[in-house]
């Protein structure tokens, strides 16, 4: 029987809250939405676990997750996707509430909903307490790991930490950093920070190339691979002479303008599928990049229902990279 794959980091809920915006408020210049629906669905490395589901028929998700309704509504929109492995959560849920509207008062395509603004609320931290057993035994029974860093505590708690250097040593652990967050353990196999990332956490104004050495450095990773949106990504293998640029396949290239929320759980979520799978470094960025095109084409994390049909193996067999 094959190692689960775990998701660990912070849960968060999604909120997509859309409508039509045919006027503007007399008190401010600002559109006036009438809300037509809403859809919950589970955000940061809920997102990520339910994105891996699509690739791996066993994953755990490790996260805190409370006990208000926010957290309740996640264990609904989570139950029978992936397996769960709580940590206590200190505070509320983190919410993220989109507000995405048609009509003449938000210009863009009229059939395709654009993002006026976003609301944050809920102020929930990962505690240092002891991990439950649980945790600690789905963890160390891993065949490869996922850090999907929201920066609300799951990749700094000392024990967490601690496992996951040890876990480093023998099998592949991808970390999607947060510049909020705890930098990766090390020996890491692969980094993904997208491109704001990567200039946060070096000099502004470095050329990607020298940000991607630098990085692996530091972070003691084996590889990083810098999402450029919808050029791609930089990869790039700690020790090599250069970096290899890997571009969206032409028949894979979004529109502009997009939704790409989501884009980047999409990419770790396939790296570590491929990782998983046994496939090498570049690999699995390769087949990260098309599958997280292919995401973002399909409308990406507004489309995501659970119970969506598997890609890995398709993009595997599509891009010949087995």
């Amino acid at each position: 029987m094959t190692a689960a794959l775990v998701v660990l980091g912070d849960v968060l809920l999604d909120i997509d809250v859309r409508g039509r915006a045919d006027r503007r408020s007399p008190d401010a210049p600002v559109p006036v939405v009438e809300v037509h629906s809403q859809d919950y669905r589970p955000g940061g490395a809920g997102l990520a676990a339910l994105l891996a589901a699509r690739d791996v028929d066993d994953v755990v998700l490790v996260g805190g997750l409370g006990t208000d309704s926010a957290a309740r509504r996640l264990r609904e929109l989570l139950a029978g996707q992936v397996r769960l492995a709580e940590l206590p959560l200190h505070g509320n849920t983190v919410c993220k509430q989109r507000i995405r509207a048609t009509g003449r008062y938000v210009g863009g395509d009229p059939s395709s909903p654009v993002a006026i603004t976003r609301l944050d609320f809920g102020d929930g931290r990962l505690s240092d307490e002891p991990l439950p057993g649980l945790v600690r035994s789905v963890l160390r029974g891993a065949g490869a790991v996922l850090v999907a860093d929201y920066g609300r505590g799951a990749s700094a708690h000392p024990e967490v930490r601690a496992l996951l250097t040890e876990l480093a040593g023998r099998i592949p652990v991808v970390w999607d950093p947060h510049p909020r967050g705890a930098p990766p353990v090390p020996g890491t196999a692969l980094v993904t920070p997208n491109q704001s990332e990567a200039r946060e956490f070096t000099s502004d104004g470095v050329p990607f190339e020298y940000a991607a050495r630098e990085l692996c450095d530091r972070w003691d990773t084996r590889a990083i691979a810098i999402t450029l949106g919808a050029q791609g990504a930089l990869f790039h293998r700690r020790g090599a002479p250069e970096c290899l640029p890997i571009p969206i396949p032409e028949w894979l290239r979004p529109a502009s303008g997009v939704d790409t929320c989501g884009a980047g759980d999409r990419f770790s979520a396939a790296a570590t599928a491929a990782l998983h799978a046994g496939h090498g470094l570049a690999c699995a960025v390769r087949n990260a990049v098309d599958t997280a095109a292919e995401f973002v084409c399909a409308g990406a994390a507004s489309s995501v229902r659970p119970g969506a049909a598997p890609e890995f193996d398709r993009y595997m067999r599509k891009a010949d990279l087995s």
